[in-house]
């Protein structure tokens, strides 16, 4: 199993940067800015992330932490 650490490390490593994936205003710009992907229109930022997790690992990566205890 996956921990939580190990995981947000993947996610920064990906990134190039530290960040935190709990901060919607901080993952919406590290995918704009880093990876040029550009989230649809969503109540939510987790269903805008689900609508596109197969353009990138990364945004995979990031559901999967923020759904960890």
């Amino acid at each position: 199993m996956t921990t939580k650490a190990f995981t947000l490390q993947r996610i920064c490593n990906f990134a190039g940067k530290t960040f935190d994936p709990n901060s919607d205003e901080q993952v919406s710009e590290v995918l704009r800015n880093k990876f040029n992907i550009f989230l649809p229109q969503r109540r939510r930022i987790d269903e805008a992330m689900e609508a596109v997790a197969s353009d990138h690992d990364v945004i995979s990566l990031i559901l999967q932490y923020r759904s960890m205890a």
